[in-house]
């Protein structure tokens, strides 16, 4: 079932690197996404996989996984950054595990489905609202920022 996210009244300070005080993840991943989201781009569906939710930061489509509530289970972040294949292929993996190293933070650029994505995934053990924050922020912000210089670089195979 596929709905918005736009009628979600709960308030998390997700500043805060504390616990949820009470919220859900699923409360804490809504108000970060309500909060980032450009209007009208946030769904949520719940499959049988976890809760995914899909919105737009700015120009990339971002997603969020939480595969479920127990301390083994994960929240996972993606965004897509560029499709394969691509002309210098090689040249772009030497680039990609470059910024790995450098200038990813917690996240990291991976294959995903024919596609560079950037990612951040981690078990939901002793997971704050200040660290889902950060998760969804981090990927968002970093897939923004290198998609158009990614896609210049590096355009689609002829």
């Amino acid at each position: 079932m596929t709905s918005s996210l736009m009628d979600s009244t709960l308030t998390v300070d997700s500043s805060l690197p504390g616990p949820l005080n009470g919220a859900s993840y699923e409360d804490a991943i809504t108000t970060v996404i309500g909060s980032m989201a450009q209007e009208d781009t946030a769904l949520v569906n719940d499959a049988p996989e976890g809760t995914i939710w899909k919105f737009r930061y700015a120009t990339v489509e971002v997603y969020v996984q939480l595969t479920g509530q127990t301390d083994e289970d994960f929240l996972l972040v993606w965004a897509p950054v560029l499709s394969l294949p691509v002309a210098r292929q090689t040249e772009l993996m030497e680039k990609l595990l470059r910024l790995n190293w450098s200038g990813t933070l917690e996240t990291c650029f991976a294959l995903f489905n024919d596609q560079v994505v950037v990612m951040l995934q981690r078990t939901v053990a002793d997971l704050s609202a200040g660290e889902i924050s950060r998760a969804i922020t981090l990927v968002a912000t970093l897939a923004d920022e290198n998609n158009d210089s990614l896609r210049a670089e590096f355009s689609a195979a002829s």
